[in-house]
């Protein structure tokens, strides 16, 4: 696992891959098939994993943290970036920390979480890296969350390393508040897209050339080349590419993104991710034969693609 100070480089090499947790029935971690999976994207070109609300880590209970920083740890190659997240309430991300200050982690991401207002959050993004000794990321989907300069001025103390930007364009498709933040810090190389595949395209218009990606975790290679036509700049087919995934991401924006990602999973044969953790259940019914249906429809794209590379 890299342990090295998060450069633009970092940043920007590879997709920060968002995979789920593998749980057996009893909510305890399944060391096969986490390493299964993880073996599944690093042959599709994955260097980053960042184990976020994808893994459930919103309702991970803290007297088992450590034995998920353990897994995660250890499943690592050594020039794998690895990403746990903490939060989303302050009091849970405090604790965390304490936790985190005893590991080589050189950062990790704290979830988005409301109600809050946007001093509050600068405030405490400064409390919470003082105490761990690191710059954190932070993801956010509402303006509101943490005004421009705010962020801004986080990033040039380096109070946060990265900002995952997650807030929807707005009606005309425009993302003003992109567009101020890159302005202030002069260049958009700490800034990466939230939303993905979905969003990359667009966000790329204001020099964004990374993302995390979900769907990348069923379809790594593709998402790969995604990524490697936004660096490029070519961005007819980036497009391409993109629109590969837009059904499992307008299926994952109707239900929920969360529960289809982990159960797509294992549904299109990748990796028995088994039960998702408290306040998640796997799902049945025609939503499971939905899932299982564009899953397995990604899979074959990411099929098509390994055949032609």
């Amino acid at each position: 696992m890299k342990t090295t100070e998060i450069s633009p480089n970092d940043i920007n090499a590879a997709i920060m891959a968002l995979p789920p947790v593998a749980r057996h029935g009893d909510g305890s971690f399944d060391l096969t098939e986490n390493r299964r999976l993880n073996a599944w994207l690093r042959d599709g070109g994955v260097r980053s994993f960042m184990y976020g609300g994808v893994a459930n880590l919103f309702n991970q209970p803290l007297s088992t943290y450590g034995a998920l920083l353990d897994l995660i740890e250890d499943m690592a190659q050594p020039d794998e970036w690895v990403i746990p997240s903490i939060g989303a309430d302050f009091g849970k991300a405090w604790d965390q920390v304490a936790i985190l200050r005893e590991r080589d982690f050189p950062t990790a991401i704290l979830l988005p979480f409301a109600p809050v207002n946007g001093n509050g959050v600068a405030t405490g993004l400064r409390r919470l890296t003082d105490r761990l000794g690191k710059p954190l990321m932070v993801f956010f989907k509402d303006p509101a969350y943490l005004c421009v300069t705010d962020a801004a001025a986080l990033i040039r103390d380096g109070v946060l390393c990265t900002i995952e930007y997650g807030i929807a364009a707005d009606d005309d498709g425009t993302h003003p508040y992109l567009a101020q933040l890159v302005d202030v810090l002069g260049s958009p190389e700490r800034i990466i897209d939230g939303a993905g595949e979905k969003s990359i395209v667009a966000t790329a218009g204001y020099g964004v050339r990374n993302y995390t990606s979900g769907s990348g975790v069923i379809a790594p290679r593709l998402s790969t080349q995604l990524h490697a036509a936004i660096r490029a700049g070519k961005m007819e087919e980036a497009e391409r590419i993109a629109s590969l995934f837009a059904p499992f991401e307008a299926l994952r924006a109707r239900i929920s993104p969360i529960p289809v990602l982990h159960d797509g999973v294992r549904l299109a044969g990748i990796a028995d991710t088994g039960v998702m953790g408290p306040f998640f259940a796997s799902l049945t019914g025609r939503e499971a034969d939905e899932v299982r249906t564009l899953a397995g429809s990604l899979l074959q794209h990411e099929q098509d693609a390994l055949a032609v590379s």
